[in-house]
C-alpha cells in the first residue's frame, strides 16, 4: 500500500483531517485502535463559546464556530446521522461572586450571552440560589454518532486498519515513511497522548490532563438544554446525561477513581431534585498544551512526519477548521493560523 499520508489515531482529529484530504483528492490510510478511554470517546462533546470566571470569548470562536456548524453539518449528512445539535448552557451560578462576573460581561458585551426572563424557572428540577444566566448558542457533537459511522466507512473502503500503532516498526527514509508494508509519503500523528512521548516531539510544551465523566440515568430530567454548576450535566442519549469533568494536571494513572465519583454523586444529590442513578464511569487523558493553543504541521527537521494534536477540550470546535486550513497550506500553500502552526517550535524541534 502507498497512500499519500498515513494516520495515526482516528479521534476526533484522525476523522477531520481524513475527511479534508479526501476532499482534497489525497489517499490515506489510518491506524487505529479504537481504545474506549481515548479522549474523543469519554468526551461530552461540547461547543461553548465563552470560557473562564471572566465568561470571556473562547480563542478564535467567532471563526470557529459558524466553521464548525457547516462541517458537522454536512459530514453528518454524508454519514447519514445528525452530528450537531444546538443546546445551549443554563449557567446555574454557584456563588454570588460569579452572578456578578456574568452581569459585569454582559454589561460590556452581549455576544454568546443572555440573562433569563425567569430566574425560577428551573426550580422544579435544580437547587440554585443565585439565579442562573444562558450562553448561546452552544452545541453538542454527537460523537457516539458521527465516530463510528465515520469509522465502518472507513473499514468498508479499506482505509483503515484496526490494531495499535507500533513506533519501533516505523521508518523514515528519505521523502518518504515506512511502516510495516505501507509505504507512504508522510505520516501524521492524531493519537492525542500517545504523541507527547514520541522522540520527534517529546520537547513540546504538551500538559496533559487527566478528566472524569459519570454517566447518570435520570428520565425525569429535561434535556433541551445543558446545565452547570460547577460541573457539566449534558443530555447523551433517551435519559441519559453525561455529567463531568474534572482537569487532573498531575496523576498517577488513567483510571476512573472512587473519589471523583462520591464527590460527584454528592454534588448531584444536592444540586438535583429528580431521583438519577449512575450506569457509567470513566476517564482519559486531554491532549492539552500549556500555551492552550494546538500543534499543527510537519517537523522541520523531519518533514515526512507530521503532528496534529493539543485540541485539549476545545478540539470539536477546532480540529475541522484546522484540518480544513492545514490541509489547504499542503494542497496550495496557504498560510497556518500562526498560533497554531507547528513552525512556532522550529527552534526547540531543531536541537
Amino acid at each position: 500500500m502507498h497512500p499519500d499520508f498515513l494516520l495515526i489515531g482516528q479521534g476526533i482529529c484522525g476523522t477531520w483531517l481524513s475527511h479534508y484530504l479526501e476532499k482534497a483528492g489525497y489517499s490515506f490510510l489510518i491506524i487505529d485502535d479504537l481504545r474506549e478511554n481515548s479522549p474523543s470517546r469519554v468526551a461530552a462533546g461540547i461547543i461553548n463559546p465563552v470560557t473562564g470566571r471572566r465568561i470571556v470569548k473562547t480563542w478564535m470562536i467567532d471563526e470557529v464556530l459558524p466553521f464548525a456548524q457547516n462541517a458537522y453539518t454536512e459530514l453528518g449528512e454524508e454519514m447519514g446521522v445528525t452530528a450537531l445539535y444546538q443546546k445551549n448552557i443554563v449557567d446555574f451560578f454557584p456563588t454570588p461572586q460569579m452572578k456578578l462576573a456574568f452581569e459585569k460581561r454582559f454589561s460590556e458585551d452581549t455576544t454568546y450571552l443572555e440573562k433569563p426572563t425567569d430566574e425560577y424557572h428551573w426550580l422544579e428540577y435544580f437547587n440554585y440560589d443565585f439565579g442562573y444566566g444562558i450562553i448561546h448558542p452552544c452545541f453538542l457533537v454527537d460523537l457516539p454518532a458521527i465516530l463510528p459511522a465515520y469509522r465502518k466507512r472507513l473499514l468498508a473502503k479499506g482505509a483503515l486498519i484496526n490494531e495499535t500503532f507500533d513506533l519501533q516498526k516505523l521508518e523514515i527514509l528519505d521523502g518518504k515513511i515506512k511502516y510495516d508494508s505501507i509505504t507512504a509519503n508522510h505520516i501524521i500523528f492524531c493519537d492525542g497522548y500517545s504523541s507527547f512521548n514520541h522522540p520527534l516531539f517529546r520537547n513540546l510544551p504538551f500538559a496533559p490532563n487527566k478528566g472524569e465523566a459519570l454517566w447518570i440515568e435520570a428520565p425525569e430530567l429535561p434535556s433541551n438544554n445543558i446545565f452547570k454548576k460547577g460541573m457539566n450535566l449534558v443530555p447523551w442519549s433517551d435519559g441519559i446525561f453525561w455529567v463531568g469533568s474534572t482537569y487532573e494536571w498531575t496523576f498517577e494513572h488513567e483510571n476512573t477513581t472512587p473519589e471523583f465519583r462520591e464527590r460527584t454523586i454528592a454534588q448531584l444529590k444536592h444540586w438535583l431534585k429528580r431521583d438519577f442513578r449512575v450506569v457509567d464511569h470513566k476517564a482519559s487523558v486531554r491532549p492539552a498544551t500549556l500555551e492552550r493553543r494546538p500543534f499543527v504541521g510537519f517537523h522541520p527537521l523531519q518533514p515526512t512526519v507530521g503532528l496534529f494534536n493539543g485540541m485539549g477540550t476545545k478540539g470539536c470546535s477546532l480540529a475541522p477548521f484546522f484540518a480544513k486550513q492545514w490541509v489547504d497550506k499542503i494542497a496550495t500553500g496557504s498560510p497556518l493560523e500562526p498560533e497554531a502552526d507547528l513552525a512556532r517550535f522550529n527552534r526547540i524541534l531543531s536541537r
